[in-house]
């Protein structure tokens, strides 16, 4: 697996032109590699602010934010790692509330860079590193930090007495990692998702949860048990109910808390996952107050969002744009739910994604489904949804083209990959800050 990233910075531009250059070696997992790095940097992971560590299908980049939210509204700075990044690279790593700085970014992959080159790091180990080294150097109270693939040999599964760890919604993506035969995991899929997964678990410490279906929840508590942790899993030792309002109740207590802005009926769940990793730990000290505030007050770009008055929206006359990053089932019937109406689907999808992920759960709600390529990516070309629409499908070079040809009436919906969504941002005018 590879990424790219490209900077207006010529110092940070020579610095990502070295990572676009590396990539995962066939059938290497494992963290060995990662803690060499470490340790040659001095270990700085073993030195960050109390860190809270997020896995999941999806959900986990919601959760962080929300995690982030609250813990600023407490007073607190924080640092935070999240991935992939939209429109910047200096998204993926936010230095005690605002994305890193274009010149401590370039020191910072540079140092990384030049003390790992006989190691062979993959991209996101060089990433994770880079991240560690800004944490454990510049203070703060507090950091976030997002899992990105899987989480057993995630390049930031090198945390060993984290605050605590969360696990958000589990589904079936990433299959060729996460599903890949290997002697003493699971043999059903979202049994050995939840087993990858529960890896972030550490001895002593929360790992506060979801709710599953049976085979997950077997395989999550085996995962806790063997690392000894302490599994919190909602509808057990901590519960919700949405409505009007959160119902939240956990054995501290009950709180009452307003929904949260962000766009979906799921960010409820994440935001309460937020919420019970918070009151499960004793590293910081968070209000129920400063929960609220933050619930209220997260923001996590290209997850149902609605786009504003730009470049791109004007092209279709003022009706809503949604845009979201979805590319798996889960992701795709969440993004049905929140739909109240029938809508003009623009999609651009990785070619190693399953276009059905997507138009199985939109099928009865679509107006016309237009085709695009993702910069920079191998994506689905058109023929490749045929099997799974009975629409005409348009092809189109970019997302503003397609917007152009629209018909003059119904919303539309850019969806199908995250780098999509980043050029989508970039093409508004909203690019993440």
């Amino acid at each position: 697996m590879r990424d790219f990233a490209t900077s207006e910075s010529p110092a940070v531009q020579t610095q990502l032109n070295r990572l676009a250059a590396l990539s995962l070696p066939q059938g290497r997992f494992g963290l060995e590699t990662i803690r060499a790095l470490l340790a040659r940097l001095g270990d700085p992971q073993k030195r960050l602010p109390p860190a809270f560590h997020v896995a999941g299908t999806n959900g986990k980049g919601s959760t962080c934010a929300f995690l982030r939210a609250m813990l600023e509204a407490e007073g607190l700075k924080v640092h935070a790692a999240t991935s992939p990044h939209l429109v910047r690279y200096n998204e993926r790593i936010r230095i005690a509330g605002e994305l890193i700085s274009d010149a401590l970014l370039a020191e910072l992959l540079g140092e990384v860079l030049d003390i790992a080159e006989d190691l062979g790091p993959s991209f996101f180990e060089v990433t994770a590193a880079a991240s560690f080294l800004a944490f454990a150097r510049i203070p703060a109270d507090a950091c976030v930090i997002e899992v990105g693939l899987g989480g057993r040999f995630d390049a930031t599964n090198v945390l060993d007495d984290p605050a605590a760890c969360g696990v958000a919604s589990l589904g079936i993506d990433h299959e060729a990692f996460l599903l890949a035969p290997e002697d003493g995991t699971p043999a059903e899929p979202i049994a050995r998702i939840a087993f990858e997964k529960a890896g972030i678990a550490k001895a002593g410490r929360p790992l506060v949860t979801q709710s599953y279906p049976d085979a997950a929840v077997e395989a999550l508590a085996a995962s806790a048990a063997k690392a000894g942790a302490k599994l919190l899993m909602r509808d057990a030792a901590w519960r919700m109910e949405a409505g009007e309002t959160i119902d939240y109740g956990d054995a501290f207590g009950r709180l009452t808390l307003p929904l949260p802005t962000l766009s979906g009926a799921h960010q409820a769940d994440n935001a309460t996952l937020a919420v019970a990793m918070l009151r499960h730990q004793d590293r910081v000290v968070v209000s129920p107050e400063a929960m609220a505030r933050g619930i209220l007050a997260a923001q996590w770009p290209a997850r149902m969002q609605l786009l504003h008055t730009g470049p791109l929206t004007n092209l279709v006359g003022g009706r809503q744009v949604w845009l979201d990053g979805g590319h798996n089932p889960d992701a795709g019937q969440a993004i049905a739910r929140h739909l109240a109406g029938p809508v003009h689907l623009v999609i651009g999808m990785l070619a190693n994604k399953n276009p059905a992920a997507l138009l199985a759960p939109l099928a009865d709600r679509l107006l016309s489904l237009s085709v695009v390529p993702i910069p920079g990516h191998d994506a689905h070309p058109p023929e490749a949804f045929a099997p799974h629409t009975d629409l005409p499908i348009a092809s189109f070079t970019d997302v503003a083209a397609a917007l152009r040809d629209l018909p003059p009436e119904g919303d539309v919906l850019i969806a199908g990959s995250l780098y999509l969504a980043g050029t989508a941002l970039s093409a508004n005018g909203e690019t993440p800050a």
